[in-house]
């Protein structure tokens, strides 16, 4: 069992969730419940939960101020909201789950499957660092990092650093500026989801390429780019409208 506690400060925001996880997620059991980063902190330390549920907005300490007062962080997050003007893209570049309020049981039960499967590979939660980068850098997304799941854990790169992304079946492998390439164990489209408002677009079935590197476009059917490293993609036919419109207003051209 997983050992999981919910810090929500209002009464009935804990009391739903801890129905819906009794019901549909149990592998988990509730530990504690908390209604304030006080006693959040004291339970956190007394009970060493492998698991919380995070309300963000709570009154007097945040979620995330709760967060920085930790010296180390040993568990996972879900972190749950009833606001949405927090950047979503942070916390899905940063690999951590965040549910609205009202929380949807299939949304919570995948973030529940994440969670205990981050905790089987490695029982900790440093993409949380990743997450407080990210929350610094909401008006500039491009200056986001990302972590990239693998088969080993994960690894945390800057989106600048990224040339393009390729599919191989189930996987995406991330081509990046320095000549390296990382296996992600995430298939392309949910990249696609994840980077499509920022600098990134989809030419091809295989490939997402970082829009800032091209450097010369091809016309042909599609046609294909050339990219700073020198690497030439091809554009899908069905890809080449949306590729020219989003170069033409990332350039202003």
């Amino acid at each position: 069992m997983i050992r999981a506690i919910i810090i929500d400060d209002e009464p009935r925001g804990i009391n739903s969730l801890k129905k819906m996880i009794e019901i549909h997620c149990p592998e988990l059991t509730i530990i504690a419940e908390c209604q304030n980063a006080k006693q959040a902190l004291e339970s956190i330390k007394m009970q060493r939960p492998q698991l919380i549920f995070l309300d963000i907005a709570m009154p007097g300490k945040s979620g995330i101020d709760m967060l920085n007062e930790l010296q180390e962080i040993r568990f996972e997050i879900i972190f749950v909201s009833a606001h949405s003007q927090y950047s979503i893209k942070a916390f899905q570049f940063s690999a951590v789950d965040y549910l609205l309020k009202p929380v949807d049981e299939n949304l919570l039960i995948h973030a529940v499957h994440r969670a205990v499967a981050r905790i089987g590979m490695h029982g900790g939660s440093g993409n949380i660092d990743t997450l407080f980068y990210n929350l610094q850098k909401i008006h500039k997304p491009a200056d986001m990092k990302l972590c990239i799941s693998s088969l080993k854990g994960f690894q945390v790169i800057q989106l600048s650093d990224i040339l393009y992304c390729e599919a191989v079946s189930s996987y995406t492998i991330f081509h990046m500026l320095n000549d390296q390439q990382i296996t992600a164990s995430k298939s392309i489209i949910e990249y696609e989801l994840m980077l499509e408002d920022n600098f990134f677009c989809r030419v091809h079935k295989s490939y997402i390429i970082n829009l800032t590197h091209v450097v010369e476009y091809k016309r042909g059917e599609g046609g294909s780019v050339l990219l700073s490293n020198g690497k030439e993609v091809e554009v899908s036919r069905r890809k080449k409208e949306i590729f020219l419109a989003r170069i033409k207003k990332l350039f202003k051209m």
